[in-house]
Parts: structure tokens; C-alpha cells; sequence
């Protein structure tokens, strides 16, 4: 198996899996970036996050975070924030019926993740995640 075939099978998997979790989640008014952008905000201190942060971690550009943020802003899922110390850095923060939302599609997220990974034992999972890792 060459290198390329193994990166159009990753890609096609890929494809395959957020097709199944933006289903999932579509119930929940939302896609899987959205979810991703409520997931790093959670998870940051204070629910904030600079935007071009968050823009690394769900691996987008800065426009395109801002692109995907303003939607969810007229949503009220997140608010956008200057920052008190440099006003050139803006932040992106979870509002409360963003972190509302974000609780329930988690536990749909966990179960479509749960059947998604279903055919893999606890071994091959852990197996999985830490080839993962190493690509990333």
C-alpha cells in the first residue's frame, strides 16, 4: 500500500464519518464545526478564546472562523469580545444558550461517536487514537 492510498483512505473515512455526525447533529440546528467551535470554547478558560486560536484548533483560517462565527453570534450561541488589553485581538466566547446547546449535542455526539467506532474493540480504539496522534 503506497502512502497515497492511504491518505485518500483517510480522507474517504473522513468524508464518511462527518457526513454521519453532521446527521446526528443536524437535530440539534447544528453542524460538527459548529459543534467543534463549542467544544474549544468549553473547554478554555473562561469559555473564551482568541479567534485566530480558535481558528488553529478546528484547523480553519482566521476569515474562515469569522465566516462560521457570525451565523452562531446572530444565533446567540457565542458573543464576540475585544480584548481589554489589545484591541487589534478578538475573542470568541460561549454564551450560556451556547453552552446549553453544546451539553445536549454532546451527548448526541458521544453516542453517534460511540457507533461510529462500534466495529473496533478497546484495544484497535486505543490503537487508532494513538496513530492519531502521531499525524497530528
Amino acid at each position: 500500500m503506497s502512502s497515497e492510498d492511504t491518505i485518500i483512505a483517510i480522507a474517504i473515512v473522513q468524508a464518511r464519518i462527518l457526513k454521519k455526525i453532521d446527521q446526528h447533529l443536524s437535530v440539534h440546528g447544528i453542524s460538527f464545526t459548529e459543534f467543534m467551535v463549542m467544544y474549544f470554547l468549553n473547554e478554555a478558560a473562561n469559555k473564551t478564546m482568541r479567534r485566530i486560536d480558535l481558528a488553529e484548533s478546528i484547523g480553519l483560517s482566521a476569515s474562515g472562523v469569522t465566516r462560521l462565527v457570525n451565523p452562531m453570534e446572530k444565533n446567540h450561541l457565542v458573543i464576540k469580545e475585544s480584548n481589554p488589553r489589545d484591541a487589534r485581538v478578538s475573542l470568541v466566547k460561549l454564551s450560556d444558550t451556547g453552552a446549553e446547546l453544546f451539553q445536549d449535542a454532546l451527548v448526541t455526539f458521544r453516542q453517534s461517536a460511540d457507533s461510529i467506532l462500534s466495529p473496533l474493540n478497546d484495544k484497535q480504539n486505543e490503537t487508532l487514537f494513538n496513530l492519531v496522534g502521531k499525524l497530528l
